[in-house]
C-alpha cells in the first residue's frame, strides 16, 4: 500500500512511481503512514496514541447500543483522532470522535476527553446522522464534517476539499476495519 501525493491510498505489490510512498502494515488494520505524520491530523494539542485496539472493547458495546457498525465507529475514530483521546483540533474539537463543545453538550457529554463518554455522544451523533439524512453513509459522513445544515442546504456533499477528503479516508478504512476486525 502507498499514498501518492495527493493523498490517495494505493494497493499495490510495486512501487509505481517516485511519488508513492510506502506504507508498513504495523498490525492488522493499522498502517502507520496513516498518523498525525501523514499530514492530515493538525491538533493544536496532541498526545497520539499508538494502540488503535485500546477502545475495541466500548466500541463493539456502543455500536450494538446505537445500531452502528464498530467497524465505521473505529473508522471515524481513527480519522478524526488517530486514537488520541487527549486530540484538541484548531477549531477546538475535543477527544476521539473530535466532538466540538456545543455539540458535546447537545448530547450531554460533560467530559469529551472521557473516552467511553466521547464514543457514547460521537456514536449517538452519527446515528442521528444517518437517521437524518435516510441511512445514506455519505451524507452523513459528509454532515459529521462539515455540519448537518451545510448538507442540508447544498443537497449533498459541500465542494470542500477537507470534507471530501474526510469522506474518502473514513470510508476506506471503515472498508479494511470490516474486513480485518
Amino acid at each position: 500500500m502507498c499514498r501518492d501525493q495527493s493523498g490517495a491510498i494505493n494497493f499495490t505489490n510495486v512501487l509505481n512511481s517516485s511519488d508513492c510512498q510506502p506504507v508498513e502494515l504495523v498490525e492488522e488494520g493499522t498502517w502507520a503512514e496513516l498518523t498525525h505524520s501523514s499530514g492530515y491530523y493538525d491538533y493544536t494539542n496532541s498526545h497520539g496514541s499508538s494502540d488503535s485496539t485500546r477502545y475495541d472493547y466500548e466500541i463493539r458495546r456502543i455500536g450494538r447500543r446505537y445500531n452502528v457498525d464498530p467497524s465505521l465507529i473505529k473508522a471515524i475514530i481513527h480519522t478524526e483522532s488517530d486514537f488520541d483521546d487527549q486530540a484538541v483540533s484548531r477549531c477546538g474539537a475535543q477527544g476521539l470522535m473530535q466532538l466540538m463543545p456545543g455539540t458535546a453538550r447537545d448530547l450531554q457529554v460533560s467530559n469529551p476527553f472521557n473516552p467511553q463518554e466521547n464514543i457514547d455522544g460521537g456514536t449517538r451523533y452519527i446515528r442521528s446522522l444517518l437517521d437524518n439524512f435516510n441511512e445514506d453513509l455519505v451524507l452523513s459522513l459528509a454532515a459529521y464534517n462539515a455540519g448537518p445544515g451545510l448538507v442540508s442546504r447544498t443537497g449533498g456533499v459541500p465542494n470542500i476539499p477537507e470534507t471530501q477528503n474526510y469522506i474518502e479516508m473514513v470510508l476506506k478504512r471503515y472498508k479494511v476495519y470490516k474486513a480485518t476486525w
